[in-house]
């Protein structure tokens, strides 16, 4: 059988929880992505989360919640999906990237201050691969400054810094449920808010900006408001929290398998030839969304993999030489090293005993 890059998983417990939402006809946001958002804090310690469509609207959402606007600055990393950049576009704010640690992938916090000025407004870190980045020394630079901390956890759900969930380490957290994510619901993200009032924003923003609790349904059957900004439709449906809340049932022993993976991975190629494992600090847990290390000669093993039938691939390239974003630059030494070097296997729990032997053996083969 041939092996996935990526492994779309519905637990059993899905199925009955989508055929409940469609028996019942109600199919819009309601109660099922109220009780979508507890299970995600019960179970994986977000704080104050808000469903959307997607991951981007989370991102988009965030920004729009701290009051990034026109001119302002955003400093993110290149090491990402377009998609991080792109929201800060959405702002008409301007985005400023700060340079990779090679070691993990993860944004540097000595580059970040350094790129810090009076029109800065909010820091978004992303957690390559699942790995947090150092929040300690991004969240210090944030409150030295009074910026935004905006974390991009869309590899990252089920990752821990310091015994602390991700998801309850900054002022905000977005999340992905898109299909290839280690938890699915179509398509889908949500914003986790530490502060109360941000929370509650955003929970009316999702929706048009109509606040469903301050604004009943009046004798003509349509809601009394009055809005006083710009919402926007990104909440979930019920038909994706349906899904979401059955694949959640089983997602820690899910987590668990791809940790036990990574950590086999780790254990066979630490003396490989070619290959340089990304460091794994001790403070911290991944969630294994990718298993990236950085190789000699990459085209040479990605053909060589190919060959024995075991996929592999960059996921995403460095995204700062977009034209929307300017262009080509050359002040990111860091990001030019792992830009050149990085690859990732398969790491998740679709994958047998047998599939990870046949990836390490593929790999210890040599190219």
């Amino acid at each position: 059988m041939a092996i996935d890059f990526f492994d779309s998983h519905i637990a059993p417990a899905a199925y009955e929880e989508v055929m409940a939402c469609l028996k019942s006809g109600r199919l819009s946001e309601g109660k099922r992505v109220k009780r979508f958002e507890e299970s995600l804090t019960d179970t994986l310690g977000f704080v104050n989360p808000v469903c959307v469509n997607s991951g981007t609207s989370a991102l988009h959402l965030a920004l729009v919640v701290a009051n990034v606007g026109p001119g302002d600055e955003v400093i993110i990393p290149a090491q990402t999906f377009i998609a991080t950049g792109l929201a800060v576009l959405m702002q008409k704010a301007n985005v400023v990237f700060a340079d990779c640690d090679p070691t993990t992938g993860n944004i540097d916090p000595a580059d970040v201050a350094r790129r810090v000025t009076e029109r800065t407004r909010a820091i978004i870190p992303v957690h390559w691969a699942g790995l947090p980045c150092d929040m300690d020394e991004l969240n210090a630079i944030a409150a030295e400054h009074d910026l935004a901390m905006i974390e991009d956890a869309a590899h990252a759900l089920g990752a821990t810094y310091k015994g602390k969930a991700v998801g309850s380490l900054s002022r905000m957290t977005c999340f992905s449920f898109q299909a290839i994510k280690h938890l699915t619901v179509g398509d889908g993200g949500a914003l986790c808010c530490e502060r109360d009032a941000e929370h509650v924003r955003a929970r009316t923003l999702r929706w048009f900006g109509i606040n469903r609790a301050n604004s009943p349904t009046t004798e003509l059957g349509e809601r009394d408001y009055d809005l006083t900004e710009v919402g926007y439709k990104y909440h979930m449906n019920d038909l994706a929290a349906a899904l979401g809340i059955g694949n959640l049932t089983n997602f820690l022993d899910r987590l668990a398998r791809r940790r036990a993976i990574a950590a086999t991975y780790r254990e066979a190629l630490a003396d490989t030839p070619g290959i340089r494992l990304l460091a794994a600090p001790v403070d911290r847990e991944s969630a294994h969304w990718l298993f990236t290390f950085r190789c000699d000669n990459r085209l040479q093993l990605i053909r060589a993999l190919k060959s024995r039938g075991v996929p592999c691939t960059v996921v995403h390239n460095r995204i700062d030489d977009n034209t929307v974003f300017g262009g080509v630059r050359d002040d990111l030494p860091g990001q030019v090293i792992f830009d050149a070097e990085q690859l990732a296997i398969p790491v998740h729990e679709g994958l047998s005993d047998d599939d990870v032997t046949h990836i390490i053996g593929a790999i210890q083969a040599g190219w």
